[in-house]
């Protein structure tokens, strides 16, 4: 099975629909964001996913509560621990908010650096899949994880 990964949209509403396109297009089975969606505005573009989906909020999620209203709840505080297609995963925004600890999962999922990287350590399969937004760095950015061989690629937007 297929998850989608991103994060770091910040109001980027044609990179979300960019985004939206190709995790459709793949046939993503589920799809996690990492935070910093911005403004609920945001929100009724992913909601053009043709699979399920979960959210974190971002430090630059100030409408915490329009955003969670317009999601029907999908995005929540992090710390998030999902299990999809038996894999345990966990989604943080900032990997400063485990305190250096690596949580006891197969997936952990963040964003916040802007930066993509897909580790592996140990056991745990580490997926940042850089930014969607493409306002810092200039490259728009999602991932993709494979759940039966733990694998992981970023796709640039």
């Amino acid at each position: 099975m297929k998850i989608g990964i991103i994060s770091d949209t910040h109001d980027n509403l044609s990179m979300i629909a960019a985004a939206v396109q190709l995790f459709n297009r793949l046939k993503t089975d589920f799809v996690v964001h990492a935070g910093d969606f911005v403004a609920p505005f945001t929100v009724p573009e992913i909601n053009k996913l043709k699979c399920p989906w979960k959210g974190v909020f971002g430090n630059n999620d100030g409408e915490r509560k329009g955003l969670s209203s317009v999601s029907a709840g999908a995005i929540t505080e992090a710390p998030l621990s999902i299990t999809f297609a038996s894999r345990k995963i966990v989604v943080v925004h900032d990997i400063v908010l485990l305190d250096g600890k690596m949580p006891h999962a197969d997936i952990l999922i963040y964003g916040h650096s802007h930066k993509p990287s897909v580790e592996r350590k140990g056991s745990l399969l580490s997926v940042n899949p850089g930014e969607c937004g493409g306002w810092l760095s200039g490259k728009s950015t999602v991932a993709v994880v494979n759940t039966v061989d733990l694998s992981a690629e970023v796709v640039g937007l």
